[in-house]
């Protein structure tokens, strides 16, 4: 036996577990023989102490507040590249160079149009429709306008899936705000950029253009590349589950939307101005009564935009957002009482021992929430924005997965505590 590897004591036997080896970070015991072996099965909600699959895309020290991907700083990516090659590395494990990426972005811009009959799709849902749900659903339609992503087996396929998602997810989203605000449908223009593209998309109108800011087309480049991806969160495990069965890139992605809407994922950002404007419509409340109400163990306030389940120290995400929050409040020269409430608890959280003790620090949600806000974007905007900026972990990890010759359609056991055997009662006799 590997001293290497561990060994489970069950009873007088001993099943030995294969130890697997990281390029970084924490080893893995492997248990896929275990049940077979001997006869149980391990239980770990939310599978926290569980690896479900090897990925080279996204490493994560939530110890000393690092993220990478393919190896590369987060820090570095935000300052140094835009979302789109962001979203080439990730689904293709390289940087582009020129040329790459040249062909990359004019293969972007002239897949952004959605085809017309898909104007009926928008028009079908309601006023009040939530921009998520309609994402989601126009993202699983999509499959239906081409044939060969239904089910690609192919890698050319599988890229010019990829490539298709990527460059209509703008649009699809643009419409969807446009459709909650009763305003015609913006159409896309190729020769912007994607990030000026989509600015155009949603806040234009045919009457008038819309001047794009260069400071907010940078701003949101930032935020895009910054949820790009994370790891085998809670939506991009509902992408690998569902893609597990073998389905399409769009229905998986799609479902991947779904999960990412919860308040606990997504949600978050929102939650972080639904937060703020509750203390400032409370007229007794105050940034200090806040914050008391945040440490009492007996409130069940929570501080939105705090502490975060994988980072035991500072979001390396949020650290960049933090400046960045500044200068762009500064320049939007806005006067929102919400973003000076959220300056203001910032400060004085950041200076209470209570949340520096437990390592409290504002996340990447408590920032993107408030710069969101600053450039204009509605509430029911902000989980879209996430779900864009998220779509090439998304893609990436499902073309990672289908090939994987490891990959198996994920099927998770249970720990059964519902009724044993019991007998039937006729119907009459109950």
């Amino acid at each position: 036996m590997s001293e290497s590897n561990g060994t489970l004591s069950i009873g007088e036997a001993s099943i030995e577990l294969p130890r697997l080896e990281a390029t970084v970070g924490q080893p893995a015991l492997d248990i896929s023989r275990l049940r077979a072996d001997s006869g149980h099965i391990t239980f770990d909600p939310g599978f926290a102490n569980t690896a479900g699959t090897r990925s080279a895309m996204t490493y994560i020290d939530g110890a000393s507040g690092e993220l990478r991907h393919r190896g590369y700083a987060i820090e570095d990516l935000a300052v140094h590249c835009n979302f789109l090659e962001v979203a080439y590395l990730l689904m293709y494990g390289k940087l582009p160079n020129q040329a790459e990426l040249a062909v990359w972005e004019h293969d972007i811009s002239t897949h952004t149009m959605l085809n017309e009959e898909m104007r009926s799709f928008f028009d079908a849902f309601p006023r009040r429709a939530h921009p998520m749900a309609v994402l989601s659903s126009a993202t699983n339609a999509i499959s239906t306008f081409y044939d060969v992503y239904r089910r690609p087996t192919r890698s050319i396929e599988i890229d010019a899936g990829a490539r298709t998602l990527i460059a209509k997810l703008p649009t699809i989203a643009a419409w969807a705000y446009k459709k909650s605000i009763g305003e015609p449908y913006i159409y896309p223009d190729n020769r912007l950029s994607y990030v000026e593209n989509f600015l155009h998309m949603m806040f234009a109108r045919p009457v008038e253009d819309v001047v794009i800011d260069p400071a907010v087309v940078k701003a949101l480049n930032v935020l895009l590349i910054l949820h790009a991806d994370h790891g085998q969160n809670c939506s991009t495990a509902t992408v690998r589950s569902v893609g597990s069965s073998r389905a399409n890139m769009f229905t998986s992605v799609a479902a991947g939307m779904g999960a990412l809407w919860g308040p606990l994922h997504g949600g978050a950002n929102q939650s972080v101005i639904e937060m703020l404007q509750e203390i400032h419509d409370d007229p007794d409340a105050t940034i200090q009564s806040t914050i008391a109400r945040a440490k009492d163990p007996d409130d069940d306030f929570r501080l939105m935009g705090f502490g975060h389940r994988v980072y035991s120290n500072y979001d390396p995400r949020a650290r960049i957002l933090s400046s960045f929050a500044e200068d762009i409040l500064d320049r939007m020269s806005t006067t929102d009482p919400l973003l000076e409430i959220a300056r203001e608890l910032e400060a004085a959280a950041l200076a209470d021992d209570y949340f520096a003790s437990r390592k409290l620090y504002p996340n990447v949600d408590f920032y993107s929430g408030t710069i969101f806000r600053a450039l204009g974007f509605p509430l029911r905007m902000f989980t879209v924005l996430f779900a864009i900026g998220r779509s090439p972990g998304w893609i990436g990890n499902w073309m990672e997965m289908n090939t994987d010759p490891e990959t198996k359609i994920i099927r998770p056991r249970q720990l059964y505590v519902g009724e044993p055997a019991r007998d039937f009662v006729p119907l009459e006799n109950r």
